[in-house]
Parts: structure tokens; sequence; C-alpha cells
């Protein structure tokens, strides 16, 4: 791990959101950037392993913001039933199988939403090794006082609080907590950093207003609420991706998801009104994430991966091209992807790609205008400067 490695890349770009850099050399000693610099000026005298990866891009390794990596994300309703019906092993067959997909998608970093069941803990206290990927759990997400009470986040990363429901359920089948009950969270988290599910200008400014430390999918939350993330410097995670999801899926009936690589149909009538409003949703947070971007708001991607049609690992390309499609660069998108929500969660080993930091990034074949699409086909994975021993590169889906 000593050894100085030096590698050569055809596009580099670091995830601050600088301008892509082309024919770049990087040297790293013990997993860590040591120098970043033109190909004409590697230095000379210094005996190194050189990895030529002239012919690729390389980007940092994508950090998803909101997934749950217990629940599937099947568009069939038994399937589903059937995981939450599972027993305990089987259950962590399925998280640790979604913590693959991830891995092979680039996706090395996540913000778990909901572990009511400790099983994020359970896997991290079983593995014979650290887990491929870094997980950030919020424990069980807080619907309530009992969810979360004042002074006990014991096995929290983080808190994940609901105070809206998710935009794509019409009944949480959950009482929503009154703004006291937030606040009262809000000051007894343990210093811990609060996400809040919020929609609408009301709900998102009461968030807001009780200290919350970021927002989550904030649908029809209005320009003010932007401008108030934008002086305080808080996070949007807007999620954008559950409505385009709705949006494809407003042809059928009951619960149809649109998995990317095949469109899936479900029998029945379509539901009257389904299309013009998902359409109006997911127009209206095209706008809000326009809006953000000239406001400066800083954002994050999270896909809410586990959510029906919502695939692991590989949904972070589609939320990445509805940010390109809102007006962001792929510089900028790419810094959402990764740089945002590293130093959000705190993922030290992860982030944007600069001297000082770890050498972990994504290595896809071709040129910089391929992305982010080749992000699904990534050519290798970088890990602290070495190539990932577990990576495979054609992966498939079992289910």
């Amino acid at each position: 791990m000593d050894e100085t490695r030096c590698i050569v890349v055809g596009g580099f770009i670091d995830g601050t959101g600088a301008d892509v850099r082309r024919n770049i050399f990087l040297t790293v000693k013990g997993g860590i950037i040591t120098a970043i610099g033109s190909v004409e000026d590697i230095p000379n005298g210094e005996e190194s392993a050189i990895d030529d990866l002239s012919h690729c891009t390389i980007v940092p390794a994508l950090v998803d913001c909101s997934v749950s990596l217990s629940r599937s994300p099947s568009v069939d309703k038994r399937v589903r039933e059937a995981s939450i019906q599972a027993d305990l092993a089987k259950k962590m067959e399925m998280l640790t199988l979604h913590i693959g997909y991830c891995h092979a998608h680039g996706v090395q970093g996540v913000a778990e939403s909901d572990d009511s069941s400790g099983l994020v803990r359970r896997y991290q206290g079983h593995c014979a090794q650290e887990s491929i990927i870094d997980i950030r759990t919020s424990g069980r997400l807080c619907r309530s006082m009992q969810d979360c009470v004042p002074g006990n986040s014991d096995g929290r990363d983080f808190l994940k609080i609901d105070y809206s429901g998710n935009i794509e359920d019409e009944n949480t089948g959950y009482p929503l907590l009154s703004h006291e009950d937030l606040c009262q969270i809000l000051r007894h988290r343990d210093e811990k950093k609060a996400v809040v599910i919020a929609n609408g200008q009301q709900q998102v400014n009461e968030a807001l207003e009780a200290g919350c430390d970021a927002i989550e999918q904030g649908y029809g939350m209005g320009e003010e609420n932007l401008k108030k993330m934008a002086d305080k410097n808080m996070l949007w995670i807007p999620s954008v991706l559950r409505a385009k999801n709705a949006l494809d899926s407003a042809a059928g009936g009951d619960e149809v998801g649109c998995r990317f690589s095949t469109r899936y149909v479900a029998q029945g009538k379509p539901v009257p009104g389904a299309e013009a409003f998902w359409k109006k949703m997911f127009d209206g947070q095209l706008a809000q994430l326009r809006l953000a971007r000239a406001l400066g708001v800083t954002t994050a991607i999270g896909t809410g991966a586990g959510s029906v049609g919502i695939l692991h690992g590989e949904s972070m390309v589609e939320e990445m091209k509805i940010f390109i499609k809102a007006g962001y660069s792929l510089e900028e998108t790419i810094r959402c992807a990764s740089e945002s929500g590293a130093g959000f969660f705190d993922m030290e080993k992860l982030g944007a790609l600069t001297v000082g930091r770890q050498a972990t990034f994504l290595v896809t074949r071709g040129s910089v205008k391929q992305l982010p699409r080749k992000l699904s086909y990534l050519e290798d994975i970088y890990v602290e400067g070495s190539p990932s021993g577990i990576y495979q590169k054609t992966p498939t889906h079992k289910g």
C-alpha cells in the first residue's frame, strides 16, 4: 500500500464542479492522492507503478443519499409483500444483494432511510471485513415520537424524519408529526444531523424553522423556502426520480413501476387524472431544481431506491440525467452525485478527487461526452488507489 502509483487518465472530473480536465495524471501513495497534473509534467526519477487509463474517463465514486436496502423495488406487489414477511435470513440475503448492486453500479456510499429491523447494523457487525460500500443509517424512520425518543439516538448515524409522507403515497398510513413534535425531536437529537421529508410550502417552512439540516423531496416548497435554504447553506435532496417513475407508470392501474431498460405495464385501467397529476409534479420539481441551481442551493442525489421500480445502484444514472435536464452541467451533476452527499454524511473516504483525499473513483471507457450513460457500464472501480478486488464488469440483477 506504500508504493507510489501513477495513474494516467484521458478525462478527469474531480467532483468539485470544476470543468473536465483531459490527459491528466494522479499520483497515489497509501491510497491518498498526492499530486494531480498534466501528463506532460509527470515527475521523473521516482519509481512507481503506472496504470494507463488514457482511453478512459474517471469520476468520483457515487453517493446515494436516500435508499432502503432492505426493501424490494419489484413492480410485483406479491414479491414486495413476501420480502416484508420474510425471515431474518432472507431479509439479510436481500440486503446483501442490494449492497452488491450499489457497488456494481459505482455507488460506494449510501444513506439508509428506514432500517427499522436493525439489519444494517447486524450486517456491519457480522461482516468479517468492512462493508464493500460506506453505509450511513438513520435506524427507524421517525414517523412519531415513539420512533424517535428524545435523547435516544443510539445506532443512528443521522435522523430521517417523515414530516409529510413520500410524495407518491396518497395515504401514508401514519399520523403526521405535529410541528411541536418535530421541534422537540430536533432539540434532542444528540447532535445528529437531521433530514426531513417535507413537501409543500408550509411544511418545508416549518421544517426549516425547526432547525433541520436537510430537506428531502420538497415538492411544491416554493422560491422563498429555496432562498432560505441557500442562505443557510442547507442541503436539498430533491428525489425527482420518484415523480418521473410515477409519470412513466401512469398509463396502468394499481402500483406500476418502470425499470429503466424495460417498461412494465400493469393490467387494469389507467387511474383517471394520474398522468396529468404526475406530469405537473415532475415539471414543478424540475422548475424548482433549475431555480435551486440559480440560487446556489446545495443539492445532492437521493434516488429513493427500494421504492417501486427504483433499483438500487442503477437508479443513480437516471436521477443524474434529470439533473442535467434541469440545466446542471455534467460536472455539477457529478458533484451532486458524489461530494455533496459524502460531505453531508461525513463519508471521509469518498467525495471529490483532490490532493489529500482518498483515490476512490469510477473508470469509464470512452469520452466525457458519453457520460452519465457510461456510468451504467463501468470499466473498473478503484478503491484507495487500486482496482477493486470484487468488482465484476458485467453485473446482473437476479430479481
